[in-house]
């Protein structure tokens, strides 16, 4: 699917002389916020922004911001399972 978005001349020019190509950032901004609000998973984030790996994904995440929700019942039920495992 193609989608254009209209953005007035002076401010096109403005938004793209940091050099970056705008319609990635837009693409990069719209897929990042759908993530956010968990509108699309992680791997089709991905996919969405045709990185090749997880750690491509996971640099790109954290380098805008986003960390993955990750609660005190997770650390504890992680430290189970490796008390578990005897490590």
């Amino acid at each position: 699917m193609d989608l254009t978005v209209v953005i007035p001349d002076d401010l096109a020019e403005r938004l793209n002389a940091s050099g970056v190509d705008l319609s990635r950032r837009a693409l990069e901004a719209f897929a990042t916020e759908e993530y956010k609000n968990e509108r699309i998973s992680k791997a089709e984030l991905r996919r969405l922004l045709g990185f090749q790996s997880r750690y491509e994904l996971d640099g790109f995440l954290k380098a805008h911001g986003v960390w993955n929700e990750y609660s005190i019942e997770d650390f504890r039920r992680e430290q189970q399972a490796l008390d578990r495992l005897g490590t």
